[in-house]
């Protein structure tokens, strides 16, 4: 395997614009080095919850999955948003594969219950079977990964952060060579009284969430950011598609 690669994690918010899978296939076409590719689920998992009747709810930006709702959210995001993804990153020259957690038994989870509060069908990753990734990296492939992992106990699908996938594939790809981490958001990077901070240390990140400058959506992505650095992950990045080759907020340790 290369000595550099990248892991990056698309924000289901971006994959509700239509242009933005074009675009995203584009860009990657001219990345050389060994690519996984994470992606989350956005409005249409919620639009198909709401419409087989069922309440939405998101707590710190994670959304509560009872077993009625995993069942539709893996449809989608296992079925249509990951397929849509692979098929216009083939249109734009990449061996795209699509992958759920569940393929090869690529994630493996355990409930994720963060201060006691049950989220349901949600998991926290476990473990990840790096070596069905570098068995596809070394073919050249594209592996196109959906954030639903099995549990570790009772083998069911779960629902997983996207922002914690990419994390802990990353962390697993390390031990292979130097890897960067790049979050792609529909923000040009973590924005402090709307400008782009070009870096955050941990302190600094902790102090913007209690303060609520850091809020919803954008707290699992600074905080799997610190995560996966403090694990060995060499570089951590958070930007949009404009930005995707060397500008947004760096996180730094």
């Amino acid at each position: 395997m290369a000595s550099q690669q990248i892991v990056i994690k698309v924000s289901g918010k971006e994959l509700d614009e239509p242009t933005f899978i074009t675009n995203l296939g584009q860009g990657l076409a001219k990345i050389t080095c060994p690519l996984v590719l994470v992606h989350g689920g956005g409005k249409e998992i919620t639009q198909a919850l709401e419409a087989s009747g069922q309440t939405v709810q998101f707590i710190d930006g994670l959304r509560v999955t009872p077993p009625e709702s995993m069942v539709i959210m893996e449809m989608v995001v296992s079925g249509r948003i990951n397929k849509r993804v692979v098929a216009h990153l083939v249109a734009a020259g990449k061996l795209a594969i699509g992958l759920s957690g569940v393929d090869l038994g690529l994630l493996r989870c355990e409930p994720h219950r963060p201060g006691g509060v049950d989220l349901g069908r949600v998991g926290k990753i476990t473990s990840v079977a790096s070596e069905v990734l570098q068995a596809l990296l070394a073919l050249n492939w594209l592996p196109v990964i959906a954030p639903v992992a099995l549990g570790r106990d009772d083998g069911l699908p779960y629902n997983v952060n996207a922002d914690h996938v990419a994390q802990a594939v990353a962390v697993a790809l390390t031990s292979q060579g130097e890897t960067e981490l790049l979050f792609l958001s529909d923000l040009p990077g973590v924005l402090m009284a709307g400008q782009v901070v070009p870096q955050l240390t941990a302190a600094a990140i902790e102090q913007a969430i209690q303060t609520g400058t850091i809020t919803g959506g954008m707290i699992p992505k600074v905080r799997s950011a610190l995560a996966a650095l403090a694990a060995g992950v060499q570089t951590v990045r958070i930007t949009n598609l404009a930005g995707l080759e060397s500008q947004g907020t760096r996180i730094i340790a």
